[in-house]
């Protein structure tokens, strides 16, 4: 499957009225700063999502964002398999604002690390408690074997377990002002 189309953000921000940009990260990520305007889907609730982002495609162009582009560029992949037509930021958020745009915040949200910053401290925790308890018990070196084949895995399949369970966690939740996904998918309809 070719990549998605992307814009930088000074494409993006030239065009931002033109779309109706998805915001694919975690709640609480999404609360920590987004693209002036975007709307947050998380990547494992898209597929939920797919007969209300058809219905706003049809009325305009999706722009696809999240922390650095590979979460956003699997969800353009995504609706590109349902006939939807994305466009993704390339380097995501971090990308828009190392540019120097501006990013929104709610009132209230308090800063997040992005998700990829969040997997590497759990994924190489999880690696050295399997080294150094193996210095005691030996088969707990199959922990940091199993964290190394899961981080295989995610790379061959572009997927990711650990941040879907890390994005279930409570600082990862949006502050309850931001609104709920059912919110999110009513206003796409319209």
């Amino acid at each position: 499957m070719p990549s998605p189309a992307s814009l930088s953000p000074a494409q993006a921000a030239a065009r931002l009225e033109e779309f109706t940009v998805i915001d694919v990260r975690a709640p609480g990520e999404y609360a920590a700063g987004h693209v002036p305007g975007a709307l947050n889907i998380p990547l494992d609730k898209l597929p939920d999502a797919l007969p209300a982002l058809k219905s706003a495609s049809a009325r305009g162009s999706l722009l696809v964002v999240c922390a650095s582009g590979v979460r956003s560029t699997r969800a353009c992949e995504i609706l590109s398999g349902a006939d939807i037509e994305a466009v993704t930021l390339t380097g995501g958020t971090s990308a828009w604002e190392g540019d120097g745009r501006g990013l929104d915040r709610p009132e209230g949200a308090r800063t997040t690390w992005p998700m990829e910053r969040q997997v590497r401290l759990a994924a190489g925790s999880l690696v050295v408690a399997g080294l150094v308890a193996g210095i005691r018990f030996p088969a707990a070196r199959w922990l940091s074997a199993g964290v190394g084949t899961g981080l295989v895995y995610s790379a061959v399949s572009n997927t990711c377990g650990m941040a879907a369970l890390l994005s279930r966690l409570p600082h990862n939740r949006a502050p309850r002002a931001v609104g709920d996904l059912d919110a999110t998918l009513e206003e796409l309809q319209r």
